[in-house]
């Protein structure tokens, strides 16, 4: 398996196809997934959404990253393999970024059982927040609701569902302050 920088059409083309936001997140860094040279699909990181979270760690621009995006066509072998490189590949790539972070999506039923087993730390459940609406069989952010070209108030709405946050420190000093906050992995009611 091999990860290498991806260009903009392998990004969009991941996303659109293998993900079910079907959107292209801002992203910083993206990297194509190779495995026995065939295509797999992306893995994106960008400076993230949330604006507050960086400071709880006394981060500043430049030093995180949010794991955006696994864009993925199920062909590779292992996902836990794919993000593991990935990691590896950032702390080499971006020697300033001290720590990772990202989302499972609870309206998906995501429990983040991906960052579980490359051993993310799991600091919080995080409840709903704003409107998604049902736009051709897929619910969307309402970020975007104006540029979608018809009356999303015609739409079907519901409440976010609200999402697992997930932290992974590459700098060493952060270790025990992550750690501090950890909560136990969100598992399903079968694995509890």
């Amino acid at each position: 398996m091999r990860l290498e920088i991806a260009s903009y059409k392998a990004i969009k083309y991941a996303c659109m196809k293998f993900h079910y936001a079907k959107s292209v997140p801002t992203y910083s860094i993206g990297y194509s997934v190779f495995e026995n040279n065939k295509w797999c699909g992306v893995v994106l990181f960008g400076g993230g959404a949330s604006v507050n979270m960086p400071y709880k760690f006394n981060l500043t621009n430049g030093q995180y990253l949010e794991l955006n995006r696994m864009a993925l066509n199920s062909n590779q072998s292992s996902t836990s393999k794919v993000l593991s490189i990935a990691i590896k590949l950032v702390k080499k790539e971006c020697p300033t970024v001290k720590m990772l972070f990202s989302y499972a999506d609870k309206g998906q039923s995501h429990r983040g059982v991906i960052y579980q087993a490359t051993n993310w730390i799991y600091i919080e459940d995080i409840a709903s927040s704003g409107t998604e609406y049902l736009l051709n069989g897929i619910w969307k952010h309402d970020r975007g609701r104006y540029n979608w070209g018809v009356d999303f108030k015609k739409l079907p709405k519901r409440k976010k569902s609200g999402k697992h946050k997930y932290i992974y420190p590459l700098d060493k000093s952060l270790i025990p302050l992550c750690q501090s906050l950890a909560k136990p992995y969100p598992k399903q009611a079968r694995e509890v």
